[in-house]
């Protein structure tokens, strides 16, 4: 037997022999010990049952190796260990066909930038015409301003980027994608439409196979040649086959038929790269594949995609109450895509976000739903968008992009709350090769981004970082304890601290998850009131009377969700002595537990 294990198994014997009993079992049946053997509850004892054993090790950072490829539901790298793509959108599929932002930041200082907001991937649109129409193709960026009278881009472009000016517009692509590459940036290719301009609606002629547009052989010749630039440039890690199919044409065979040609072609020219395939009705529906997998030659290189926004609801979570259209969306999109997780795909929701100025009521309501449906589930994500302003859209020159994540400059983040919102998605909580502690739950605060854990032994429990939150155990009989300790989250009365107590089986130290959001965790105080899990103005973890459970349109329940993920990955420190022995809750009369 180890050191290790013999000295855990020493002091917990040690423990046993203090206090007569342990006072948490598996089977959540508890043996009160007489009240003469507290005499012998010595400090070595306290300390002895205080130290979390061996659920924190030191992680090891994870160096990818490319290409990837994908096992069961997780895109993995060529070690076979998960890569987690936590990407944000790059638009270059508008009429000037040069990606957005050139005039106002050096290519380099947005590809720093990117990175540097947690970022690893950038989802860089593309349009069919661009590499199969030469009179496009072969324009160079300054031509392509000049046919859309954008001097002011011009001048811009010159004093932020010149090399690029009188590049073709396809170099200018490539170009961006080197310089994503030299900042270790992945990328994912993706055909978003065929003739370039903004997307998207079910008359444009770029919605489904036939359309005005949307040759389905001019379009397969366009992944290919596409496909077959990229071969060999290690960062291009995926292509997409089209964006968002729609439209009055679209129907299931045809999908089958044409999707299917489209991910050969790239697999045949490229074999690198993972192929990633969109659904019907704005890539919301993805349904058809529960009982008809795609039939391809190759394997372990598809991914599914899908969008999700608020907007995708209409207006439902600004008339709605949160925590029943979370509910009702939620279902529908695991029955619409999510249901391929569980079938062993993996899904890229390749479209999601809020308008960054916060005001949107809709679009705020939905984040709170779609962050910790994310964590649960841990899926592959791209954020729309990281543009701040485009060069010309729908007419409008210079027009300012409220879903960006830079500014209308490209000089900073709009919202920097937003960015800690998502901070903690950023790197996968599970998944192969993905074993730096042993399986544990990990408490997520959608609204903040930020986990449930201790701060030291004087102070109560509070929101932080979920790279060092503790590691949580969910028993069958709801007790949520400190994994690896006799401590488990209790709480005492309304609108006081939650507590780590050691008498675990009474009706405070028992947490169900009720509403129709399943993220809120109740409770009984010491009075008999059903309770929930909040988050008070300092970050500190209170309970609080159950809000907005239902029907209270104007309710906003997000102080109290909470999402129980499951996670694998450690803290990011080995935590300090002071972390590990908080302040002990001992019941003021017996071990029985009354208070």
């Amino acid at each position: 037997m180890s050191t290790k294990k013999k000295l855990k198994r020493n002091i917990i014997i040690g423990y046993k022999q203090a206090v007569g009993a342990p006072l948490l079992e598996t089977s959540g049946v508890r043996t009160n010990p007489p009240m003469g053997r507290l005499v012998f509850f010595s400090f070595v004892s306290i300390f002895s049952f205080l130290v979390t054993f061996s659920d924190v090790m030191i992680p090891q950072k994870h160096v990818m190796a490319l290409p990837l490829s994908t096992d069961s539901r997780w895109i993995v790298d060529e070690n076979g260990q998960r890569v987690k793509l936590a990407c944000v959108n790059w638009v270059s599929h508008l009429e000037v066909m040069v990606a957005e932002g050139l005039s106002k930041q050096p290519m380099d200082a947005i590809a720093k930038r990117i990175l540097s907001m947690g970022f690893n991937c950038v989802r860089l649109t593309w349009p069919v015409f661009l590499v199969t129409n030469d009179t496009l193709g072969s324009l160079t960026a300054r031509q392509s301003f000049q046919i859309h009278g954008l001097l002011e881009s011009i001048s811009g472009i010159q004093a932020n980027n010149p090399s690029i000016i009188d590049l073709s517009l396809l170099d200018v692509y490539q170009a961006v994608v080197s310089s994503l590459g030299d900042n270790n940036v992945m990328v994912i290719v993706d055909n978003h439409v065929s003739k370039p301009g903004w997307c998207c609606s079910n008359f444009d002629g770029n919605g489904f196979f036939g359309d005005q547009y949307f040759d389905p052989d001019v379009w397969i010749t366009g992944l290919t040649r596409m496909a077959s630039m990229f071969n060999g440039v290690p960062n291009v890690v995926g292509m997409s086959l089209r964006n968002e199919l729609r439209g009055p044409k679209q129907n299931v065979n045809d999908w089958y038929r044409y999707m299917q040609k489209g991910a050969e072609a790239v697999h045949s020219a490229n074999p690198d790269v993972i192929v990633i395939l969109s659904g019907l009705n704005y890539d919301k529906d993805l349904s058809f594949l529960r009982n008809r997998p795609v039939n391809l030659t190759f394997s372990g290189k598809i991914v599914f995609e899908a969008h999700w926004y608020g907007f995708t609801d209409g207006e439902a979570w600004k008339n709605g109450n949160s925590n029943q259209v979370c509910g009702r969306v939620v279902d529908n999109m695991m029955r619409m895509s999510g249901f391929l997780l569980d079938q062993g795909w993996p899904l890229f929701v390749s479209e999601f976000g809020v308008d960054q100025r916060g005001t949107n009521v809709n679009d705020n309501r939905y984040l709170g739903c779609f962050l910790g449906v994310a964590a649960e589930l841990d899926f592959d994500w791209a954020l729309w968008t990281l543009v701040g302003s485009y060069y010309l859209r729908q007419g409008v020159l210079g027009m300012n992009e409220y879903y960006g994540v830079l500014d209308w400059n490209w000089c900073e983040a709009r919202n920097s709350t937003f960015l800690q919102q998502i901070s903690a998605l950023q790197s996968p909580f599970r998944g192969p090769g993905l074993s730096e502690a042993n399986p544990h739950k990990v408490i997520f605060h959608p609204s903040t981004g930020l986990c449930v854990l201790m701060k030291s032994m004087f102070e109560p429990l509070r929101l932080g970082p979920c790279s060092e939150s503790e590691s949580w155990n969910y028993t069958p009989q709801k007790i949520l304890s400190v994994k690896g300790t006799y401590f488990c989250l209790q709480t005492d009365d309304l609108a006081k601290p939650a507590k780590l107590g050691i008498i675990c089986t009474d009706s405070n130290s028992k947490w169900e998850t009720i509403s129709d959001s399943k993220m809120h965790l109740s409770s009984k105080a010491s009075n008999g009131t059903t309770v929930c899990l909040d988050v008070d103005s300092s970050n500190t973890i209170v309970t609080n009377v159950c809000k907005c459970l239902s029907k209270d349109n104007a309710c906003d329940p997000e102080s109290q969700w909470f999402k129980l993920v499951n996670s694998t990955r450690s803290s990011t420190m080995i935590k300090p002595l002071s972390r590990m022995i908080p302040t002990l809750n001992f019941p003021s009369k017996d071990f029985h537990g009354s208070s």
